[in-house]
């Protein structure tokens, strides 16, 4: 886990003659040269100053609390968005009560789909077509939050996946015709599985309940079972199918099964 360093200041401003794209990009892979070897509150402090208008997602899941934690020293005023896709695990719903108290959160909104009873009003689409719930439940109503924002921070990690190997801590994410380009912010996109572990215990975070009970990836309870030993972190996410996300991840305006954890 690389060390703290003091933030750099440096500018956002489009060039002259620079196309808005043009200057989100160039923007991009300056502030990835720049904090290629900085800590991730670094990364946290360069990405506020450079995207004022900035959020945070978050599912409250096995390994959450370790970026909230960070962005609480960074800023507590941060915007928080928590999806309540009204089928997570009881236990999802009091442990984000209880990170959000502990660490001090006071900008955290909790999300909710307008559409659920008229879509889906005997809660079993999950059982017919899981991206058509996944799509009501949870990414369309984050993509409409995020309308209003010119940037994300994210959780992602290399390791999740050889899909994310090559993960920057900035990245461009292009959402389709007629509409802006945005930045995506991954601070922890250079940890490991022991700096996650590690930072957990030095900082006597709380832990996810589920974790202990055999849940290293938690989403929404029908379509998440424990995971035995040896299988993959992810087996017991929509077990027994070829689905391995939710779709929150787009790139060009399309859903990027990318197989890491959410």
């Amino acid at each position: 886990m690389p060390l703290d360093h003091p933030a750099e200041v440096g500018s956002a401003a489009t060039a002259p003659g620079d196309t808005p794209a043009q200057g989100v990009t160039a923007q991009v892979a300056r502030l990835n040269s720049e904090l290629r070897h900085h800590s991730a509150t670094d990364v946290l402090r360069r990405a506020g100053e450079e995207v004022p208008n900035l959020a945070l997602v978050s599912s409250f899941g096995a390994e959450s609390v370790v970026l909230l934690h960070l962005a609480s020293m960074v800023n507590r005023d941060l915007p928080i968005l928590f999806i309540d896709t009204e089928m997570l695990f009881t236990e999802t719903l009091v442990y984000q009560q209880e990170v959000t108290e502990r660490l001090g959160l006071r900008n955290v909104t909790i999300l909710r789909s307008g559409s659920i009873r008229a879509a889906d009003p005997d809660g079993t689409l999950h059982q017919r077509d899981t991206d058509a719930c996944c799509a009501l439940r949870k990414t369309v109503p984050l993509q409409t939050a995020l309308r209003g924002f010119d940037g994300w921070i994210s959780g992602r990690k290399r390791f999740q996946s050889g899909t994310r190997a090559a993960l920057e801590h900035f990245e461009l994410e292009q959402r389709g015709p007629g509409l802006p380009d945005r930045i995506k912010v991954n601070p922890l996109a250079y940890w490991d599985p022991a700096d996650v572990q590690t930072y957990m215990t030095e900082n006597r975070l709380p832990r996810h309940p589920l974790v202990a009970q055999g849940y290293p990836s938690i989403g929404c309870e029908p379509c998440t079972s424990p995971v035995k030993p040896g299988e993959d972190p992810r087996a017991g996410r929509w077990r027994d199918s070829d689905k391995d996300e939710c779709g929150i991840h787009f790139v060009n305006g399309k859903m990027v099964r990318t197989g890491g954890r959410t």
